[in-house]
Protein backbone atom coordinates (compact mmCIF):
# COMPACT_ATOMS: atom_id res chain seq x y z
CA UNK A 1 0.00 0.00 0.00
CA UNK A 2 2.49 2.54 1.12
CA UNK A 3 4.76 1.52 -2.03
CA UNK A 4 1.94 2.08 -4.38
CA UNK A 5 1.18 5.14 -3.07
CA UNK A 6 4.70 6.81 -3.35
CA UNK A 7 5.37 5.46 -6.95
CA UNK A 8 2.04 6.82 -7.72
CA UNK A 9 3.03 10.53 -6.04
CA UNK A 10 7.05 10.55 -6.60
CA UNK A 11 9.69 9.55 -9.38
CA UNK A 12 12.85 9.09 -7.95
CA UNK A 13 16.35 10.39 -9.37
CA UNK A 14 19.89 8.79 -8.43
CA UNK A 15 23.04 10.35 -8.38
CA UNK A 16 26.22 8.27 -6.99
CA UNK A 17 28.86 10.18 -5.41
CA UNK A 18 32.25 8.82 -3.97
CA UNK A 19 31.26 7.55 -0.76
CA UNK A 20 27.57 8.88 -0.38
CA UNK A 21 24.56 7.81 -2.27
CA UNK A 22 22.20 10.61 -2.80
CA UNK A 23 18.75 10.35 -3.63
CA UNK A 24 16.63 13.30 -5.26
CA UNK A 25 12.54 12.15 -5.12
CA UNK A 26 10.46 14.40 -7.12
CA UNK A 27 7.24 14.87 -5.97
CA UNK A 28 3.88 14.61 -7.99
CA UNK A 29 2.95 18.14 -7.11
CA UNK A 30 6.69 20.09 -7.76
CA UNK A 31 8.21 19.79 -4.48
CA UNK A 32 11.47 17.79 -3.80
CA UNK A 33 13.37 15.72 -1.09
CA UNK A 34 16.82 14.95 -1.29
CA UNK A 35 17.98 12.02 0.68
CA UNK A 36 21.86 11.18 1.99
CA UNK A 37 22.86 7.45 2.13
CA UNK A 38 26.02 5.56 2.76
CA UNK A 39 26.80 4.29 0.05
CA UNK A 40 27.95 0.17 0.88
CA UNK A 41 31.17 -0.90 -0.73
CA UNK A 42 31.67 -3.95 -2.78
CA UNK A 43 32.48 -6.43 -0.44
CA UNK A 44 31.64 -4.97 3.00
CA UNK A 45 29.13 -7.13 5.10
CA UNK A 46 27.32 -5.58 8.21
CA UNK A 47 27.10 -8.84 10.43
CA UNK A 48 27.57 -8.99 14.11
CA UNK A 49 31.53 -9.31 15.28
CA UNK A 50 32.74 -12.74 16.12
CA UNK A 51 33.17 -11.34 19.69
CA UNK A 52 29.45 -10.02 19.97
CA UNK A 53 28.94 -13.70 18.80
CA UNK A 54 31.38 -16.05 21.39
CA UNK A 55 29.90 -13.49 24.52
CA UNK A 56 26.30 -14.31 23.41
CA UNK A 57 27.58 -18.37 23.39
CA UNK A 58 28.96 -17.83 26.98
CA UNK A 59 26.47 -15.41 28.55
CA UNK A 60 23.51 -17.92 27.40
CA UNK A 61 25.11 -20.44 30.34
CA UNK A 62 23.33 -18.54 32.89
CA UNK A 63 21.13 -15.50 31.14
CA UNK A 64 17.73 -15.24 28.80
CA UNK A 65 17.49 -12.70 26.07
CA UNK A 66 16.31 -10.49 27.86
CA UNK A 67 19.13 -10.23 30.24
CA UNK A 68 21.96 -10.60 27.35
CA UNK A 69 20.20 -7.63 25.46
CA UNK A 70 20.95 -5.67 28.69
CA UNK A 71 24.22 -6.64 29.05
CA UNK A 72 25.00 -6.34 25.49
CA UNK A 73 23.75 -2.34 25.23
CA UNK A 74 24.97 -1.84 28.56
CA UNK A 75 28.82 -2.65 26.84
CA UNK A 76 28.13 -0.26 23.95
CA UNK A 77 27.54 -3.18 21.55
CA UNK A 78 25.43 -3.25 18.61
CA UNK A 79 24.17 -5.26 15.80
CA UNK A 80 26.04 -5.83 12.47
CA UNK A 81 23.59 -2.61 11.35
CA UNK A 82 24.36 -0.60 14.35
CA UNK A 83 21.14 -0.74 16.04
CA UNK A 84 20.98 -0.95 19.71
CA UNK A 85 20.00 -5.08 20.80
CA UNK A 86 16.42 -6.68 21.86
CA UNK A 87 15.30 -9.86 22.99
CA UNK A 88 13.82 -10.13 19.10
CA UNK A 89 17.66 -9.65 17.83
CA UNK A 90 19.65 -12.03 20.49
CA UNK A 91 16.66 -14.78 19.57
CA UNK A 92 17.71 -14.26 16.06
CA UNK A 93 21.46 -14.38 16.58
CA UNK A 94 20.85 -17.52 18.50
CA UNK A 95 18.99 -19.39 16.15
CA UNK A 96 21.06 -17.72 12.80
CA UNK A 97 24.62 -19.36 14.65
CA UNK A 98 22.71 -22.79 16.49
CA UNK A 99 23.10 -21.57 19.96
CA UNK A 100 21.00 -22.83 22.18
CA UNK A 101 18.65 -21.20 24.59
CA UNK A 102 18.85 -20.70 28.04
CA UNK A 103 17.28 -23.24 30.44
CA UNK A 104 17.35 -23.56 33.67
CA UNK A 105 17.95 -27.04 35.01
CA UNK A 106 15.14 -29.36 36.39
CA UNK A 107 16.62 -30.44 39.37
CA UNK A 108 17.71 -26.71 40.53
CA UNK A 109 21.21 -27.80 40.41
CA UNK A 110 22.52 -25.21 37.70
CA UNK A 111 26.05 -26.45 36.03
CA UNK A 112 27.28 -22.71 35.57
CA UNK A 113 26.93 -19.71 38.33
CA UNK A 114 26.93 -16.40 38.06
CA UNK A 115 29.27 -14.52 40.88
CA UNK A 116 26.56 -14.25 43.36
CA UNK A 117 25.29 -18.07 43.63
CA UNK A 118 29.20 -18.88 43.17
CA UNK A 119 29.88 -17.01 46.12
CA UNK A 120 26.67 -18.31 48.29
CA UNK A 121 27.64 -22.08 47.20
CA UNK A 122 31.16 -21.14 48.41
CA UNK A 123 29.83 -19.21 51.27
CA UNK A 124 32.16 -16.26 50.92
CA UNK A 125 31.67 -12.41 49.90
CA UNK A 126 31.36 -11.82 46.36
CA UNK A 127 34.06 -9.66 46.24
CA UNK A 128 36.52 -12.09 47.41
CA UNK A 129 35.33 -14.75 44.88
CA UNK A 130 35.60 -12.00 42.01
CA UNK A 131 39.38 -10.88 43.31
CA UNK A 132 40.45 -14.59 43.24
CA UNK A 133 38.96 -15.44 39.63
CA UNK A 134 40.77 -11.58 38.31
CA UNK A 135 44.07 -13.39 39.99
CA UNK A 136 43.38 -16.46 38.40
CA UNK A 137 43.03 -18.75 41.07
CA UNK A 138 39.92 -19.60 40.31
CA UNK A 139 38.98 -20.63 36.51
CA UNK A 140 36.04 -18.15 35.38
CA UNK A 141 34.57 -16.51 32.06
CA UNK A 142 34.24 -12.76 31.56
CA UNK A 143 33.10 -12.88 28.67
CA UNK A 144 32.14 -8.66 28.75
CA UNK A 145 34.07 -6.10 30.44
CA UNK A 146 30.85 -4.64 32.19
CA UNK A 147 29.20 -7.88 32.88
CA UNK A 148 28.60 -11.24 34.96
CA UNK A 149 31.21 -13.52 35.78
CA UNK A 150 30.80 -17.27 35.20
CA UNK A 151 31.72 -20.04 37.40
CA UNK A 152 31.32 -23.64 36.60
CA UNK A 153 30.01 -25.46 39.12
CA UNK A 154 33.10 -28.05 38.74
CA UNK A 155 35.63 -25.34 39.34
CA UNK A 156 34.37 -24.95 42.61
CA UNK A 157 34.49 -27.79 43.84
CA UNK A 158 38.47 -28.24 43.89
CA UNK A 159 40.83 -27.81 46.21
CA UNK A 160 42.04 -24.75 44.91
CA UNK A 161 38.73 -22.86 45.11
CA UNK A 162 37.80 -24.91 48.85
CA UNK A 163 41.49 -23.66 49.86
CA UNK A 164 40.49 -20.44 49.21
CA UNK A 165 37.17 -20.17 50.71
CA UNK A 166 38.90 -21.27 53.63
CA UNK A 167 41.16 -18.89 53.61
CA UNK A 168 38.78 -16.44 53.55
CA UNK A 169 36.39 -17.49 56.45
CA UNK A 170 39.72 -17.62 58.53
CA UNK A 171 40.34 -14.00 58.12
CA UNK A 172 37.51 -12.26 56.74
CA UNK A 173 39.22 -8.49 57.27
CA UNK A 174 41.42 -9.55 54.69
CA UNK A 175 39.60 -11.96 51.94
CA UNK A 176 41.89 -13.01 49.32
CA UNK A 177 45.17 -12.41 51.41
CA UNK A 178 48.49 -13.98 51.16
CA UNK A 179 49.23 -17.66 51.75
CA UNK A 180 49.75 -18.16 55.17
CA UNK A 181 53.03 -19.64 54.53
CA UNK A 182 54.73 -16.39 52.79
CA UNK A 183 57.16 -14.89 54.37
CA UNK A 184 56.87 -10.93 55.04
CA UNK A 185 59.06 -8.29 53.09
CA UNK A 186 59.86 -6.31 56.24
CA UNK A 187 60.60 -7.52 59.91
CA UNK A 188 57.87 -6.02 62.85
CA UNK A 189 59.19 -2.57 63.92
CA UNK A 190 57.32 -3.18 67.22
Amino acid sequence: MVRRLIAATAVACKIRCNDLRQDLVHWVGGAHSELHLPKRRRGQRNSTSADIIQAVRQLVLIASDDLIAGLLNRNGLKTGNGNRWTRERVTSLRSYHHIPVFKPAEDGIEPWLNLSNAAKLLKIAPKTLRLAAEAGKIEAIHPLAEGPWIFARAALTTTAAQSIAERARQNPRYPTGSHPNQQSLFSSTT
